[in-house]
């Protein structure tokens, strides 16, 4: 039997206390990960991903929410803000529908299909003719954005608003920048 001496007693001690001062280091990742990731994905979603979906939608919508809560509170006062942006913007606005793009769903091997319908508005004299004009590049430039897309990806809560900014970006790019302002979907079924 081994009588402990002064010496292993220290070299214990020292071990111990190594332990225990080296269990907050390792954690040091963890928790530095965990108070910095919430901060990234609220500043990227803030000033990369919305100003981006604002721009591919118009940059409208967001300030449609604003504008309809103070008439709330107060009817008339909400009204005349609402109808005074909208005159202009309403009789000039020109819309034209796109009726019946049938696609198969990405994935589904066939067996599914995508129904939609669009209505497609912007201003301009020469809005409409130019939309029937370049009718076909348009609904081919649907359909294969539509057919890319999976069951998956459609059954997304935020599928349609996705699915419409893409729209207006890529029809945009064929038929002029700004071009096409909105993009309603009218008809959106999957069979």
């Amino acid at each position: 039997m081994a009588i402990p001496t002064d010496e292993t007693d220290e070299k214990s001690d020292a071990a111990g206390g190594a332990a225990a001062a080296g269990g907050f280091k390792p954690w040091l990742p963890l928790i530095v990960t965990l108070l910095l990731m919430p901060a990234l994905a609220y500043g990227l979603t803030m000033f990369v991903l919305l100003p981006k979906l604002q721009k591919g939608l118009g940059g409208g919508h967001p300030a449609e929410p604003a504008e309809s809560a103070p008439g709330d509170s107060g009817h008339h006062g909400g009204a005349t803000k609402v109808n005074a942006r909208e005159p202009g913007s309403a009789k000039a606005k020109i819309k034209v529908p796109l009726s019946k793009i049938v696609v198969n769903v990405s994935g589904s091997l066939g067996t599914r299909l995508l129904l939609t319908s669009l209505t497609l508005a912007g201003n301009g004299n020469d809005f409409k003719s130019k939309v029937e004009d370049n009718n076909d590049q348009l609904r081919d430039i649907a359909s294969s954005i539509l057919s890319s897309k999976t069951i998956a990806d459609l059954e997304k809560p935020e599928a349609r608003n996705l699915i419409r900014a893409e729209l207006v970006s890529q029809f945009n790019a064929a038929l002029g920048n700004g071009f096409i302002q909105e993009i309603y979907i009218t008809e959106f079924a999957i069979q």
